[in-house]
């Protein structure tokens, strides 16, 4: 059975941020809010919880997981970005932009994707998911909560909760989230590749 937490959207209890991460410490999946939908999460080194997190999207090892980083410095130790990489880096960041790059040693081979050596980072623009990383101390491994046979993403927290309070093992509720993933861009080829068209406005990179 899923615990529940209520915190507040732009000032969340340290209380209940400290209760979050132990459980993501302990092996924990958790949907949480961000600043376009709400996503899977679980803890980066925690083989099994990232095991069971594909298996509640059904998705196989192909699939980009993200790294959700609390600031630019932190996504740079996980991939590797050149100077055209960061200018379009510190533009759209800290926002619903998802970038694919190149992954540096410090991330699992497990959840890099498998041929292409890349993994999908961000930098989420919300106070619940930003104190969430801050405490944590590294990035959460996560997944747009878009459930099987389905093409929009879950934003209320209550109704995830009836659908998935047997799968994971917290639903955070800051209020609803958008109705639409992030924009997700490729960066790890000669010129920027727009793989999706979500909630972030690509005037923001010049494209």
């Amino acid at each position: 059975m899923a615990q529940y937490f209520s915190l507040h959207p732009d000032n969340p209890q340290p209380r209940l941020i400290k209760q979050a991460c132990a459980i993501l410490h302990s092996g924990g999946v958790a949907a949480i809010p961000t600043d376009s939908s709400y996503a899977l999460v679980c803890h980066l080194d925690d083989k099994a919880a990232a095991e069971r997190l594909r298996r509640i999207r059904q998705i196989d090892a192909k699939h980009h997981l993200t790294l959700l980083c609390s600031d630019l410095s932190e996504l740079g130790t996980y991939a590797v970005v050149d100077n055209r990489q960061f200018r379009l880096l510190r533009a759209a960041t800290p926002g619903p932009y998802t970038f694919i790059l190149e992954a540096t040693r410090e991330v699992p081979r497990r959840v890099s994707h498998p041929s292409r050596k890349t993994i999908g980072v961000r930098v989420p623009a919300h106070a619940v998911a930003h104190a969430l990383l801050v405490e944590l101390g590294q990035p959460l491994l996560a997944t747009t909560l878009i459930l099987p046979g389905e093409v929009e993403p879950l934003n209320e927290a209550a109704d995830i909760r009836t659908r998935l309070e047997k799968q994971v093992d917290l639903v955070v509720d800051a209020g609803p989230c958008p109705h639409q993933p992030s924009t997700v861009v490729d960066l790890s080829g000669p010129v920027p590749e727009v793989l999706r068209q979500g909630l972030g406005d690509l005037s923001v990179l010049g494209l």
